[in-house]
């Protein structure tokens, strides 16, 4: 099944430096975002106290805000928890009050609400899980240069890898731009984004070294605008789809998952744009072409015996 009923012809490769403009001015940007306005970092990372509330009748989210600042709890995140009559709240630390005290002035706040369980988050914790949420990162980029200089060339692996920094790192722009709370369910959508966007990379590349065996006569730049545009139905009903599931999560999942699917959106058209003018482009700048990807005499010649 395919999107276009023809085969398009679109010079995708013309526009890589504009392109290249663009993801750089993005980029700095998002750098710039992250170390001055910073990550508005999630009680999975800073720690505080999380509490369930249970009501009679179905909770007024905006009520049980409005009664926590009339108390001094600003800043309080309360999200829906199992039904309608349930709910969650997070607070950041709370400095010289006990955590028993902490709860017993929360649900004097709180009318007609029943207290069910309450539970503190370290600060150490939440420095471990920064910390290996960093790691995570860092050895899935790791493995997947090894894996594509291993399937590919070294030149794929660079340019995907590059690809794979440029679209977390604009996401986290934009999070820290907005002051969107970055929290564990946020940092699982990252990680799911970085395999969706090497998948369609990869699909690409697999194209471009098919057509280089091919076809003969064609430049880097010719193959790989071949190959794009032979992929590009394949690309956008993948996207589309997904990013159609991910809207209706965004629009009807609820607050507690308003970040992953905000994530994930994000992801799809950054990932999509970045398989085909970051990764191919950077491919060609370091100088990519044919006999890069075509098999060595030795391995035709051991072919042949065999």
């Amino acid at each position: 099944m395919e999107f276009f009923k023809i085969n398009t012809k679109i010079d995708f490769m013309r526009q890589r430096k504009w392109a290249a403009i663009f993801s750089i001015t993005l980029f700095i940007f998002s750098v710039s975002s992250i170390i001055i306005r910073g990550l508005n970092l999630g009680l999975d990372f800073t720690g505080g106290t999380q509490m369930q509330f249970s009501y009679e009748q179905s909770v007024n989210f905006q009520q049980v805000r409005d009664e926590l600042d009339k108390s001094g709890f600003n800043g309080a995140i309360v999200q829906a928890y199992g039904t309608s009559k349930d709910v969650m709240i997070k607070l950041k630390p709370q400095e010289q009050i006990s955590s028993k005290e902490l709860a017993k002035q929360v649900s004097d706040a709180l009318h007609g609400s029943k207290l069910q369980k309450t539970e503190f988050i370290g600060p150490e914790v939440g420095k471990t899980l920064v910390i290996n949420g960093l790691l995570a990162i860092v050895i899935s980029l790791l493995a997947t240069m090894a894996y594509i200089a291993i399937r590919f060339e070294y030149r794929f692996a660079l340019s995907a890898a590059i690809a794979l920094l440029h679209d977390p790192i604009l996401i986290l722009g934009v999070f820290s731009f907005f002051q969107i709370e970055f929290n564990l369910i946020t940092l699982a959508a990252l990680l799911t984004m970085l395999g969706y966007s090497l998948n369609d990379t990869i699909v690409v590349y697999d194209r471009v070294r098919e057509n280089f065996r091919k076809i003969r006569k064609g430049t880097a730049v010719e193959i790989l605008n071949l190959s794009v545009n032979q992929t590009l139905s394949r690309t956008i009903m993948t996207s589309g789809l997904t990013l159609s599931v991910v809207v209706a999560l965004f629009i009807f999942g609820g607050e507690m998952l308003n970040g992953f699917s905000l994530a994930l959106m994000i992801g799809i058209i950054i990932g999509t744009y970045s398989s085909i003018y970051v990764a191919g482009s950077l491919a060609i700048m370091m100088g990519l072409n044919r006999q890069h990807l075509l098999p060595s005499e030795k391995k035709l010649i051991d072919n042949a015996v065999l």
